[in-house]
């Protein structure tokens, strides 16, 4: 049996060894090629998304652990991509950044159910973070939001903060997991000044 066992792995491993270790830039390109071709190109999913931008590249590259300087760098470069309302209030209706926060259903890819290119995308807060603690139905990869006003208050600095966060998370915490709903078009200017008054008002069910 012991002979038989090595009968059966002799040719595997000679095999093996006659495999040249496939380059990095040919491994690159299939898992571009197999991720290219789960998307249905059409409307509402335009196939220039796949493309990584410079900040994404190298979140990538160091797996999303960059070296200080690199992080610092990210930062200052996204810091500069955040883009505020016209009106220049960074805080709208509670009510509306509410119904903005629990959308979420559009911007989905596949092929089996496209998504019809007038929905709004919404920002699907809830698939993160705890807000509402009415809404039994939320992630927690990111941290709980529950009481968010009432714990940090609405200052001009923390208003300007929590805008920004929501717009560009990159621009505080490179390589961050949230998703940079601005620079991205997911949420317009408004719609985040919406999302920060759900967060910050203190009449908002967050807050009470």
């Amino acid at each position: 049996m012991k002979y038989a066992t090595m009968t059966l792995i002799a040719p595997l491993v000679v095999t093996l060894a006659g495999c040249a270790t496939p380059d990095a830039s040919d491994t690159d390109a299939l898992v571009a090629r197999y991720i290219a071709q789960s998307w249905l190109p059409g409307d509402n999913q335009p196939l220039e998304r796949l493309r990584q931008d410079e900040t994404q590249m190298e979140c990538s590259k160091y797996r999303n652990n960059p070296p200080p300087a690199v992080a610092r760098a990210i930062e200052a470069r996204e810091a500069a991509r955040i883009k505020y309302p016209a009106d220049g209030k960074l805080m709208g209706d509670w009510k509306v950044g509410e119904k903005i926060a629990k959308a979420g259903n559009a911007m989905r890819v596949g092929k089996v159910e496209p998504d019809d290119p007038k929905r709004d995308p919404g920002g699907n807060c809830y698939a993160c973070h705890e807000i509402d603690k009415k809404e039994v139905a939320a992630g927690n990869l990111g941290p709980s939001l529950a009481g968010y006003g009432k714990l940090r208050g609405s200052s001009d600095a923390i208003v300007r903060y929590t805008y920004g966060k929501i717009y560009n998370a990159m621009a505080f915490s490179a390589c961050s997991n949230m998703t940079r709903f601005g620079v991205h078009g997911i949420l317009t200017p408004e719609k985040v000044a919406h999302i920060t008054a759900y967060l910050l008002d203190p009449a908002s069910p967050v807050n009470r």
